[in-house]
C-alpha cells in the first residue's frame, strides 16, 4: 500500500508541476500566474476539485509519444465562489504553449456538459497559442465540441471567460460565443490571424497589442467586456460579477443584506439633471446616487461611451442598468452603443435580472456614415431586445425622451412595466428647436422678428408637448416624480413587480435581426 501511495504522490507532484520549474519561472517572469494559480485565487479556500488530473495525449506523430504531460495543459474541475458552485477550466501555458488537442478538449467537454446537468456556471481561464498542429484534425474536432456547448448552454448557465495570455486563430470563437470576456492589459491578446499573416496577405503592419490587445478589443471592437491590470485584478473583477449574476437560468440572484435606506431621498439629484435640455452631466452619478451604497459595476466601460450599461443592487437585490449617458455624444443612440445595450438586455433577460433604464435620448445619432453602416438594423437589436425581455422593467425619463429611441428604451409600448418621469422630462418625437422650424418654418421666415417668431414657437411647443405631462395624460408615464424620490420610487416598483410573470409566443427560436 505504501509504495502504491508514494506513486500516486509522484503523480500528484508531477501533474501539479506542469511543464515544469524553468517554463513555471517564465510564466511568472511575463507577469502571469500558472493555471493553477488562478484557480486557486478564483474560488474559495479548500474548495476545488480536480477532474482528470492525469489525462495525457494519444498522439504518436511528430515524436509526440516520447512527450507527454499529466493533465495535458489545462486543469478542470469544480469549486466555489462565495459559496456558489462553479465549473472551471484553465489553460496552462507552460504545457505545450496551453495548446488545444483531443484530450484537452475532451476534459473542457466533460465539464461543460456537468456545469449544465447541474445548473452552474462555466469560467474559462485562456492561455493559449491555439490548436496543437501535431494532432491536426483532432484539434480542430475538439474545438467545435466546446462551440457546441457554448451555443446550448447560452441562456441557460452564466459562461465566463477570462483570457489571460494569447488566444488566436478557432480559440478566439468560444470566448465570443460567452456571455462577459475579461482581458489583462499587456500580457492578453486575441486575434483570427497573427500580425504576421496579416502582413503577408494585406502588407499591413500592425503588432500585437494594435491587432487584438485588451484595449483595442475594450475600445474599438465591443469583443471584450472588461480589460484588467493583471491576473489577480482580472480575477477578483469576476468573483465580484458573479455576486451580481444567478447560477443559471431558473434561478434569481443573490440577496446582498445593505443597510442603505430603500427609502432614502437624494436631493443632489434636483441640481444634478439641468433643466437645460443641451447641458450635459454625468448619469454614472445618477446610477450612483441611486443604487445601494453607491456600488455599480459597470460592463463595457470603455466601448460605446453614450450608453452605460451595468449592476447594482436595490434593497439588496440585483438589477441590471441601462442608460444613456449625456456627457457623451448628448447619449445619442448609434450603431455601437445599441449592439452594446441589446446584449446586455438579452443577457438580463435570460436570467432574470430586472431591468433599469433611465433615459436621457435626442434620438438616433444621424449621418451618412450610420446610416450605411445599418444603423436601421443594429437598433432594432435594442428594440427587438427590450420588446422580447419578460423580467420586471422599470423606466426613469430623467430629460430628453425623443423620436424613435423614446420607443425604444422600455417605453410602455413595449412592456414596460413602470414607467417614471422627472419633471424635466421632454418626451416628443424630436426638439423644440427642430419641430418649431417643421411645423411653423413658414410663418417664422415671414414674421418681421423671424428670431423671435421662433423663441415664440419654440416655447410653444415646448409647453404643449415637449414635458412629461401629455405622456402622463396618456397613461403612457405612470408618475411623474419628484428626481430625489427616485431611489424609493424605483425599489416600490421593483416590490411590486417581483411576482411578475409574463411569456412569450411559443416558437422554436427567434429571428433577431443579427
Amino acid at each position: 500500500m505504501e509504495e502504491k501511495i508514494k506513486q500516486l504522490q509522484e503523480m500528484n507532484a508531477a501533474a501539479e508541476l506542469g511543464g515544469g520549474e524553468a517554463r513555471i519561472e517564465k510564466q511568472h517572469k511575463q507577469g502571469k500566474l500558472t493555471a493553477r494559480e488562478r484557480i486557486d485565487k478564483l474560488l474559495d479556500k479548500g474548495t476545488f476539485v480536480e477532474f482528470d488530473k492525469y489525462a495525457v495525449h494519444r498522439c504518436h506523430n511528430f515524436g509526440m509519444d516520447k512527450t507527454k504531460f499529466l493533465g495535458d495543459g489545462v486543469v478542470t474541475g469544480y469549486g466555489k465562489v462565495n459559496g456558489r458552485t462553479v465549473f472551471v477550466f484553465s489553460q496552462d501555458f507552460t504545457v505545450f504553449g496551453g495548446s488545444l488537442a483531443e484530450q484537452f478538449a475532451k476534459k473542457i467537454v466533460k465539464i461543460m456538459d456537468k456545469a449544465m446537468e447541474l445548473g452552474c456556471p462555466v469560467i474559462g481561464l485562456n492561455d493559449s497559442g491555439g490548436a496543437r498542429i501535431q494532432e491536426g484534425v483532432h484539434s480542430l474536432a475538439g474545438y467545435a465540441d466546446i462551440f457546441l456547448r457554448n451555443s446550448l448552454s447560452s441562456g441557460v448557465i452564466p459562461q465566463i471567460s477570462a483570457i489571460m495570455g494569447p488566444c488566436a486563430g478557432g480559440a478566439v470563437y468560444s470566448p465570443a460565443l460567452t456571455d462577459f470576456t475579461f482581458m489583462v492589459k499587456e500580457t492578453s491578446y486575441m486575434f483570427i490571424t497573427w500580425p504576421e499573416v496579416v502582413k503577408t496577405v494585406t502588407s499591413e503592419n500592425v503588432t500585437k497589442e494594435e491587432l487584438g490587445g485588451a484595449m483595442t478589443h475594450n475600445t474599438t471592437s465591443g469583443v471584450a467586456h472588461f480589460a484588467t491590470e493583471n491576473d489577480e485584478d482580472a480575477i477578483l473583477r469576476i468573483r465580484e460579477l458573479l455576486s451580481f449574476i444567478p447560477s443559471n437560468n431558473m434561478e434569481e440572484a443573490p440577496i446582498v443584506p445593505t443597510k442603505d435606506d430603500p427609502n432614502r431621498t437624494i436631493d443632489a439629484l434636483r441640481t444634478m439633471v439641468p433643466a437645460d435640455a443641451n447641458k450635459p452631466y454625468d448619469m454614472k452619478e445618477v446610477i450612483e446616487k441611486i443604487v445601494d451604497d453607491g456600488n455599480f459595476f459597470e460592463v463595457q466601460e470603455h466601448y460605446a461611451k453614450n450608453i452605460i450599461v451595468g449592476y447594482g443592487r436595490l434593497n439588496g437585490r440585483s438589477v441590471g442598468i441601462v442608460a444613456n449617458q449625456p456627457a457623451i455624444m448628448a447619449g445619442a443612440l448609434d450603431i455601437d452603443s445599441s449592439i452594446k445595450g441589446a446584449r446586455f438586455v438579452r443577457f438580463c433577460d435570460a436570467f432574470n435580472i430586472p431591468l433599469l433604464t433611465l433615459v436621457d435620448v435626442p434620438g438616433f445619432m444621424p449621418g451618412v456614415k450610420q446610416e450605411l453602416g445599418g444603423i436601421i438594423r443594429h437598433g432594432a437589436k435594442l428594440l427587438y431586445a427590450y420588446c422580447e425581455s419578460t423580467v420586471p422593467k422599470v423606466t426613469v425619463i430623467t430629460r430628453k425622451a425623443y423620436g424613435g429611441a423614446y420607443d425604444v428604451l422600455s417605453s410602455k409600448h413595449v412592456r414596460g412595466d413602470i414607467n417614471y418621469a422627472f419633471p424635466t422630462a421632454e418626451i416628443a418625437v424630436m426638439g423644440p428647436d427642430g419641430a418649431a422650424q417643421i411645423l411653423f418654418g413658414k410663418a417664422i421666415a415671414s414674421a418681421d422678428d423671424p428670431e423671435a417668431a421662433k423663441k415664440e414657437k419654440v416655447d410653444e411647443y415646448r409647453e404643449y408637448f415637449a414635458n412629461p405631462y401629455r405622456a402622463a395624460e396618456l397613461g403612457f408615464v405612470d408618475e411623474v416624480i419628484l428626481p430625489e424620490d427616485a431611489r424609493a420610487k424605483v425599489i416600490q416598483a421593483f416590490e411590486l413587480l417581483s411576482n411578475k410573470r409574463q411569456t412569450n409566443p411559443a416558437k422554436k427560436h427567434d429571428n433577431l435581426p443579427l
